[in-house]
């Protein structure tokens, strides 16, 4: 069995610990900014990858890129673990991998447009019901025209045919509102303008490349740099959210496990639930009750517990809750459900300890063996044996030019899809909703476009989008021969009347 996680002790240095077979239940860490939650992650994060667990989190400040390198251990530290009875203390850097959206901090990290779906998309445009309704009609006519939906450039290339052949197109999927077309194309331009288009693309991420434990046992730790992606809030929250749904539609059914195969830690995780609808509300619900049973343990990282959702929070077994200020009325709303929401102590009042509490210091709840939570208690975070504070960027660097994966995801690959297909000016084939061509009869060859096409159409005419028929050159010869002998025959029947 796989010894207890632990994470902080009492004032009686008594261990508090996440067990390892309770780690997939998920988890909460919250308190007010400057408390120690930063250092909480770093701490759980190094102790997951020391049983050899691999872990995914968030870099918004820049600062957790220190657990790639050792700790330093200065006289504060030190009388900090001697304080705690720390026994073992060791500095150790942990092996990372670093990613970045835009590629400037880590390997690059992108998703095709099909892969994240019409309900993520309409998140990242801001879109309405109405407006998500026409997004999703857009993705199934690609769908249903092999149009590959790759890059923004794909995207933007469907939306504008969808626009332009509208009343066609209404026939087989739905009424098209070209005030709704608008909104999307106003939409992709925005999020372009935030560099948005960065991320989509291939090669796309490999979710097994997130799961790898190097040659030593330990689980790699994926630090994606998201300083600068932060300043998208839509996009950070949607990017982390489809990296989940890619987790839990990828990975089989594991059931309960002596550790997880992966945990992920959700930092600043109120933007995930900002401006969010309920269908976006039941696919998180959903995603986060059910992953567990592939083996992945997700940890959202916020200020306050009101930031996540009741149905979400209720699914959070591990806690750990730094202090609060409680000088708003919903500041003391939220101190209120933090204590509520543990199990109590007879020895304190939770509510009261919560706004009272040190930096560094908790009131913590973690999973017993049966899965029932244990009785809350007041500790102190143990400090991570890695680096507390950010690396030198020819730290950062030196690391990504070493590591297993460089060279995998550093040239973007543009194969042909929606975008030059849909360039080419070629007709796209008329598809009915379930996908079969309704323009090519059995027995034929599709000849769309094609040379002998144009010789064909030229020589015997065509038939128009609306069924007009238009004469080829062999009719028009046969009308005008047809024409000219008929004249001929008249001119000598009439003719021969005048001459008797």
């Amino acid at each position: 069995m796989i010894k207890p996680i632990v994470i902080a002790k009492t004032a009686n240095l008594d261990p508090l610990a996440i067990l390892p077979n309770m780690a997939n239940r998920h988890g909460l860490i919250t308190g007010a900014t400057g408390t120690g939650k930063t250092v909480t992650l770093q701490k759980m994060a190094e102790s997951f990858s020391a049983i050899g667990v691999p872990v995914f989190m968030a870099d918004v400040k820049g600062d957790l890129s220190g657990i790639g390198a050792s700790g330093v251990l200065s006289e504060k530290l030190q009388s900090r673990l001697a304080s705690l009875k720390v026994d073992g203390w060791q500095a150790n850097a942990v092996p990372v991998t670093f990613w970045d959206v835009y590629g400037e901090q880590g390997h690059p990290v992108r998703a095709t447009v099909a892969s994240l779906g019409a309900l993520l998309i309409s998140r990242l445009l801001g879109l309405n019901d109405v407006q998500t309704g026409v997004l999703q009609i857009v993705f199934k006519v690609a769908s249903d025209k092999n149009l590959l939906l790759l890059d923004l450039n794909d995207l933007k290339a469907v939306v504008r045919y969808v626009g332009e052949n509208a009343n066609d197109i209404k026939i087989n999927y739905g009424n098209v509102s070209m005030a709704s077309i608008g909104a999307i194309q106003r939409g992709l331009l925005t999020l372009e303008e935030q560099g948005g288009d960065q991320f989509f693309g291939e090669p796309m991420l490999a979710i097994n490349d997130l799961m790898r434990i190097n040659e030593e046992g330990r689980g790699i730790v994926n630090i994606l740099a998201a300083d600068k992606l932060y300043n998208s809030p839509t996009l950070y929250s949607t990017f982390l959210l489809w990296l989940l749904s890619s987790l839990y539609d990828t990975l089989p059914e594991v059931g309960d496990l002596e550790k997880p195969k992966l945990v992920f830690f959700f930092d600043e995780a109120h933007l995930l639930f900002t401006n969010a609808n309920n269908a976006l509300l039941e696919k998180i619900e959903q995603i986060v009750r059910l992953i567990r049973s592939k083996g992945v343990g997700v940890y959202f990282v916020t200020q306050n517990p009101l930031d996540v959702p009741d149905r979400v929070l209720g699914q959070l077994g591990n806690r750990v809750q730094h202090a609060l200020r409680a000088f708003s009325p919903r500041d003391q709303k939220a101190v209120k459900a933090a204590a509520q929401t543990m199990r109590a102590n007879p020895d304190f009042d939770a509510e009261e300890a919560i706004t009272a509490l040190g930096v560094g210091e908790a009131l913590i709840s973690f999973l017993e063996e049966k899965g029932t939570p244990a009785i809350v208690q007041r500790a102190m975070i143990i400090a991570p044996c890695s680096r507390m504070g950010a690396l030198t960027k020819e730290e950062r660097n030196t690391l990504i030019n070493h590591s297993f994966l460089y060279g995998k995801y550093e040239e973007r690959v543009d194969r042909i899809s929606a975008f030059e297909k849909l360039s080419e000016n070629k007709e796209v084939p008329n598809s009915s909703p379930s996908g079969v061509n309704t323009t090519t009869k059995p027995g034929t060859t599709n000849e769309d476009g094609g040379l002998l096409q144009v010789i064909k159409e030229f020589l015997f005419g065509r038939t128009g989008p609306r069924g007009g028929q238009y004469d080829g050159i062999v009719q028009k010869t046969s009308k005008r021969m047809t024409t000219k002998l008929i004249n001929q025959i008249l001119n000598a029947l009439l003719g021969g009347k005048r001459r008797k």
